[in-house]
């Protein structure tokens, strides 16, 4: 043992064990808290502050305590797919001004050969940006849908090629309704041939629930190797005018079960993608990214940060 004696060693180990006491439990949890309980990188959904210019935008998400934006590039977002290299590193400066990462774009992308999309790509990348959200595809009733499945696999393998061209990953989003994505499974038939470094998906737990009832944890296994980055809100069933349909609401207040939700994250590992936090119920027209609102700034800032203070508890204790 070295010049260190035995009996010497014995010594300094029981005079080590019997200080333990003195550091007190909690320090020694502390340092035992697993990876697992590190609440992800959550950014909010930029959409909900149109109503702010990039720098107020920026403060704003800084001082609720998000870890960046995800910032919307496409028509009537805060940029614009024209004016792109223009304005995107001008939001890039804003973010980084308040600590804010960029990360996350969100895009009406679906083909590799639209005008701007290599544009809007070739940009966001430099910037330093590593996922855009695409646009959602629909199905074509001239096609069935085995025929429109094997048409978008096509489209996809384009868009997978330039994505490694330009370094980042793009990923197509689980909506609710008749778009392409809606039931889970048709999306993993699209990408599960495409390397989901650049092809993927972003998972919303909201549309997934409302699409799959009890069985959306089947389709969150199934895809769960093509997930970078997932959009968390929530939603409960109630009537409208007579009519039943999905209803936003704050987090927590719906039937979304993220308890139970986040541990299968945790499960299969995705505990360190991007979040995009989503606040699509009541806001003044903010969660509709209106420029002009309804009730004031301060109260739009009160719910987001709720929203956040809940995901993050959430995240903690399941």
């Amino acid at each position: 043992m070295n010049n260190l004696s035995r009996e010497a060693f014995l010594k300094l180990s029981a005079m080590g064990l019997a200080a333990i006491p003195l550091v007190g439990m909690k320090a020694l949890e502390d340092v035992n808290v697993p990876a697992l309980n590190q609440v992800p990188r959550v950014h909010l959904f930029s959409k909900h502050l149109q109503f702010l210019d990039y720098n107020k935008m920026s403060r704003a998400a800084a001082e609720l305590g998000f870890d960046g934006l995800d910032v919307t590039v496409r028509k009537g977002g805060h940029v614009t797919p024209e004016n792109v290299a223009k304005d995107l590193p001008k939001i890039v400066q804003a973010m980084q001004s308040y600590g804010l990462t960029a990360e996350l774009i969100t895009t009406n992308i679906t083909t590799a050969t639209a005008p701007e999309t290599e544009n809007i790509l070739y940009t966001a990348s430099q910037l330093g940006f590593k996922n855009y959200r695409m646009g959602w595809l629909e199905y074509s009733e001239a096609l069935s849908i085995p025929e429109s499945i094997e048409k978008f696999k096509v489209q996809f393998a384009a868009l997978e090629f330039l994505n490694k061209k330009l370094n980042i990953t793009g990923s197509y989003q689980n909506h609710a309704g008749q778009h392409v994505g809606a039931p889970v499974w048709d999306i993993h038939q699209i990408i599960k041939d495409r390397d989901p470094n650049y092809i993927a998906t972003q998972y919303d737990i909201r549309h997934a629930v409302v699409e799959g009832g009890t069985s959306w944890t089947l389709g969150l296994r199934l895809i769960q190797s093509h997930i970078k980055c997932i959009v968390i809100k929530d939603f409960k069933w109630g009537q409208e005018h007579g009519v039943w349909k999905p209803i936003n609401v704050p987090l927590g207040e719906g039937m979304v079960d993220f308890n139970a939700y986040f541990k299968l994250l945790k499960k299969y590992h995705l505990d360190n993608i991007p979040m995009s936090l989503h606040c699509e119920y009541n806001l003044g027209g903010a969660e509709h990214g209106d420029k002009e609102i309804s009730i004031s700034e301060e109260a739009v800032l009160k719910r987001i940060k709720k929203d956040l203070n809940f995901l993050k508890n959430a995240w903690q204790h399941s």
